[in-house]
């Protein structure tokens, strides 16, 4: 089981390392003005949404619930902190997808948002991985 474990942290931080960089990507794309760099972004994003941060997430997912199936869900199915903390993967899933509407804007030139709006959309993320890892690491209820 400690490599299933292994393999989620590592598809995890793969993933996390996406969710904060796509949106740091938008904001650079929000902010150019010229047909190279809007096409360079386009591609930049559709390789990592595509290349890295989905098949992070479902990896992560996917040895997720194996540890829940074989694991933790025996040992925690009572503890309220994996409840709270499933809840927050399938809310950061929405983020994920929410991204993936974003870059579909983007590539059809209806992006409408300033750079100023993707600044913010970048924060989401930190405030996801700090409860997480707290929720796992300290388990407080």
């Amino acid at each position: 089981m400690i490599w299933v474990k292994a393999w989620h942290i590592i598809f995890m931080v793969t993933w996390f390392a996406g969710l904060f960089y796509l949106p740091r990507l938008f904001v650079y794309h929000a902010q150019s003005e010229d047909a190279i760099s809007d096409e360079r972004f386009k591609v930049m994003e559709r390789k990592l949404f595509f290349g890295i941060m989905t098949p992070g997430a479902v990896l992560t997912i996917g040895f997720g619930v194996w540890m829940l199936v074989d694991y933790a869900w025996a040992a925690y199915s009572a503890a309220g902190w994996i409840h709270t903390k499933m809840m927050l993967v399938l809310l950061l899933v929405g983020y994920h997808v929410y991204c993936g509407k974003l870059l579909l804007d983007f590539k059809a030139g209806r992006n409408r948002r300033s750079h100023r709006f993707f600044r913010w959309l970048n924060e989401i993320p930190v405030l996801f991985l700090v409860v997480i890892v707290i929720l796992v690491v300290v388990k407080p209820y």
